[in-house]
């Protein structure tokens, strides 16, 4: 398996099923990024991707999106020297335009000071939207073809592949879903069209290394035939 693609739904569900504020499931959710860091690590796993922050989060509160924001650019600033050591490259993938103005700088930061890494990749879905994706990209080719640049008949996949956020990414192997909805709420729309699926009734918050390690076994157990 070259790329693990996971949604972890659940963090306000399980601070309200321990009785705690939706902000705290929140901060134990981005504690579990670690752990799921260090299961790829031992799987030999080189791309790992977090469905962060969805364009349909907008809707969430103002109090609930500043501490999110707050939560990401101070947990990536705080972990940065363990990830430069790790051999962990960071990037965000997303509508950049929507980034909110508190993250700019981290971002920056982050994604410069571990650009060279190549241990892991780990890629941040934030401010993104899977048909938000698609659009972007055909106006890209659009454009290309207007200008000249590309024949319409010379479209191919690999043209759309090229054109998406995730372009220098490989598509998802497996998928793998906290929370119990079988769902994948406009995330990766394009590259999951044969990605493995997994859905874990266990809100993100309460996932084990064991689980995480479960499913990439079971993946290895399957036999792919992409469509032959």
């Amino acid at each position: 398996m070259q790329h693990l693609a996971i949604i972890p739904d659940g963090n306000r569900r399980w601070a309200a099923q321990n009785k705690l504020e939706s902000m705290f499931g929140h901060q134990r959710g981005m504690e579990q990024v670690r752990m799921a860091i260090r299961t790829c690590i031992q799987s030999g796993i080189r791309y790992l991707s977090f469905y962060t922050f969805s364009l349909e989060n907008f809707k969430r509160s103002e109090l609930e999106k500043k501490y999110l924001f707050n939560l990401l650019a101070d947990g990536f600033s705080k972990e940065l020297p363990e990830l430069v050591k790790e051999g962990i490259r960071v990037r965000f993938i997303g509508d950049r335009q929507k980034f909110p103005d508190q993250l700019a700088s981290v971002v920056k930061m982050v994604e410069e000071q571990t650009k060279h890494l190549t241990r892991l990749n780990l890629s941040l879905l934030f401010c993104y939207g899977g048909t938000a994706e698609i659009v972007a990209a055909v106006k890209q080719i659009a454009q290309q073809a207007k200008d000249g640049h590309v024949e319409v008949e010379a479209i191919t996949e690999r043209t759309v592949h090229d054109a998406l956020w995730t372009a220098d990414l490989p598509d998802p192997d497996l998928i793998i879903r906290a929370g119990g909805e079988s769902r994948l709420s406009n995330y990766l729309l394009y590259q999951a069209a044969y990605s493995e699926f997994r859905v874990l009734e266990t809100y993100w918050p309460a996932v084990t290394e064991a689980e995480l390690a479960e499913c990439i076994e079971k993946f290895n157990q399957t036999k792919r035939n992409f469509g032959q």
